[in-house]
């Protein structure tokens, strides 16, 4: 067969808490290797589930983790008909072999009914079915239901019902026969009572009781000769075994009707903690808020206590216990091999502890948190009191698979962001290196020519000339000074170690100061400022303030024709301090606004001197402002030119007397 061939068989062992159930897991593991198909171990829980004992439960659990050491997909379903819930399953899942034991022993009465085998044989006779058998007595499921009564005994509170809702009936019938009332109603008011027996207590044991304590009452009470067991009518005999053969199916299913109910109730809850599972996990933002919802949804499901040791640095870290109902259960996992457990889990990525091989002695289960990319912890489980069921166990591994592949998908998303952010950090250093390295060029040229040119024949220049030739020097060193200034700040913000030197500042004085340190230029414009009468006080890095106003009016300075007018504004605004740019030049396209922003746009602007911008001023003046807790907004000027304005949190003015 070619490996790459979908497997074409697909075989189901069923489970159970049988002795032989290991040999049959086994030989259907060996199916399943030698067809070269799937594995699923199905396990069929009905109402009598519940009353399994200890051992039994123990041994099923040792079953089904042999099932999934196998290979095995572990899948449980709810159901009373066996046979038919096996031959669905089937049906459903594409099942093509059957694995399943046999009792030695087929049939000990001539009136008992078929095997399991036999049912299942009939109802999928399409199915490849492999009996193995079993030296048993019982094969684990069983052939049928144990009719009518369970082997416990009924607790004080349920006999007290049933003679209380038994005593209430006599009663009634008492009136009835006072009344006249036929003794049909009677019987029908005995039946009702037998009803709500079913209903009201747990099992079969009182409903059964009730229905034979019910005839008779009757017989005792309400017939003829009163207070004997005695009848002379010669059709209460035949009454009698009516009433009480009704009685007692009346009771067998209402109490089936009820365990269905029950076993559907438990269904839809633990369906439900699923999906809530499944979507909480979706919202979590930490690591440790994936393990705290696992945990909480895994007490919801199993009303036990946890300890969860996350992994750190390759090993199990500090553990974090969750009682039951905020109770606190550090007690039972302070044992020492319930830490050598867990550790053991972590390092081999399989279950230890109560009811394993390894650490048998410890209170808790423990069971890695894990998928195919690693272990990312191991969650114990307080099985002190009494072992986890089949369907529990599954839903436990589907909620432990949820919880680590959300923790997988958060490590590879942070994985994929800070691949993205290394790549657009190498970009940006890409496209600064190749910026700096074309236009940092011309400036350098120039200042070099001119120096040269006042080393060889600054003795025959004129004034005016040499004048002029100091002054394109220093225009371009300026030019430089600037350009290395902004590179410093925005790479001081972009690694996050700008430290703002805080204190409280008055704007207009500030921004008079940064009027200083504008482009020479500034003298061929008209620049105004605006500040009203208010006091404009604010906590901020003045140096870094000053900056943003430098580069704001240079960068109007830059981009618009000599002569036009640039105005600064200053005015409080809804507990803000808002500074606006104002000029009249060209103005920037709509296409344009949304990238102004961007590191290294430098537009299309033909206005510019001949020295290139590197696009570092605006987003640089935009950063600064994000630190300070500000925002930097651009709108158009009516009729022309653009406006920048900038908000910082206004603080409040404390005037000492």
């Amino acid at each position: 067969m070619n490996q790459n061939d979908p497997p074409t068989e697909h075989i189901l062992a069923c489970l159970s808490s049988s002795p032989s159930n290991a040999k049959i897991v086994r030989t259907a593991a060996t199916m399943a290797k030698a067809f070269g198909g799937t594995f699923t171990a199905l396990y069929v829980r009905t109402p009598d589930s519940d009353q399994m004992g200890k051992e039994d439960c123990l041994r099923l659990q040792q079953h089904i983790r042999m099932a999934e050491q196998a290979g095995a997909d572990i899948s449980t379903i709810y159901g009373d008909d066996i046979p038919q819930q096996i031959a669905e399953f089937a049906r459903i899942s594409g099942i093509t072999k059957i694995v399943l034991g046999r009792s030695s022993v087929h049939r000990r009465h001539f009136w008992s009914g078929p095997s399991l085998t036999e049912k299942l044989t009939m109802t999928a006779p399409n199915l490849d079915i492999y009996i193995i058998p079993d030296a048993s007595a019982e094969n684990g499921y069983g052939s049928g239901r144990k009719l009518f009564i369970r082997p416990f005994l009924p607790s004080v509170r349920d006999l007290l019902i049933t003679a209380g809702i038994l005593s209430c009936i006599t009663l009634i019938g008492f009136l009835f026969l006072q009344l006249d009332f036929a003794r049909d109603n009677i019987i029908t008011f005995y039946m009702l009572g037998v009803l709500f027996t079913a209903l009201c207590t747990s099992g079969y044991t009182c409903g059964v009781l009730g229905s034979i304590a019910s005839v008779a009452l009757y017989n005792f009470f309400l017939t003829e000769p009163r207070l004997t067991f005695h009848a002379y009518a010669p059709g209460y005999p035949v009454t009698f075994a009516l009433m009480l053969t009704s009685a007692i199916i009346t009771c067998t299913l209402t109490t089936r009707l009820k365990d269905h109910a029950k076993m559907s109730a438990q269904a839809a809850f633990r369906t439900k903690i699923l999906f809530d599972t499944n979507q909480l996990l979706q919202k979590a933002k930490s690591e440790e808020e994936i393990f705290s919802l696992t945990a909480s949804q895994l007490i919801k499901l199993l009303n036990r206590s946890l300890i969860v040791y996350p992994e750190q640095n390759g090993d199990l870290g500090s553990e974090q216990v969750f009682g039951v109902d905020g109770k606190t259960a550090q007690n039972i996992f302070s044992a020492p091999e319930e830490r050598d457990a867990a550790n053991w889990t972590f390092a081999n990525k399989k279950r230890s502890g109560a009811g394993t091989d390894s650490y048998p002695d410890a209170k808790g289960l423990y069971l890695a948190l894990r998928t195919g990319g690693g272990v990312f912890g191991v969650i114990g489980i307080d099985l002190s009191e009494k072992p986890l069921d089949a369907f529990e166990n599954s839903v436990l591994l589907s909620i432990l698979g949820e919880g680590a592949l959300a923790i997988e998908n958060r490590r590879n998303a942070l994985e994929k962001e800070q691949a993205a952010l290394q790549a657009r950090n190498e970009e940006l250093r890409a496209n600064l290196l190749r910026t700096i390295s074309h236009d940092l060029r011309t400036p350098l040229t120039s200042i070099s020519g001119n120096a040269s040119n006042l080393l060889s024949n600054g003795e025959t220049l004129d004034t005016e000339t040499r004048n002029k030739i100091c002054t394109d020097i220093f225009d371009d060193a300026q030019w430089l000074i600037g350009l290395v200034e902004n590179l410093l700040s925005i790479t001081r913000i972009e690694d996050g170690r700008m430290n703002l030197q805080i204190s409280p500042q008055l704007m207009d004085e500030m921004i008079e100061e940064a009027l200083h340190h504008v482009n020479r230029k500034s003298c061929e414009h008209t620049i105004t400022t605006q500040y009203g009468d208010e006091i404009l006080l604010v906590n901020v890095d003045a140096r870094l303030i000053m900056q943003v106003v430098v580069n704001l009016v240079d960068n109007a300075i830059k981009y618009t024709p000599v002569g036009s007018v640039i105005q600064i504004s200053a005015y409080r605004k809804d507990h803000q301090v808002v500074v606006e740019v104002a000029d009249n030049g060209p103005g920037i396209p709509d296409r344009a606004k949304a990238q102004v922003f961007e590191m290294f746009y430098t537009g299309q602007s033909r206005i510019a001197d001949s020295h290139r911008s590197l696009g570092l001023g605006l987003p640089l003046c935009r950063a600064i402002l994000t630190a300070h807790g500000g925002t930097l907004t651009l709108r158009d000027n009516i009729p022309n030119g653009s406006v920048f304005s900038f908000a910082l949190p206004q603080s409040e003015v404390n005037i000492h007397e």
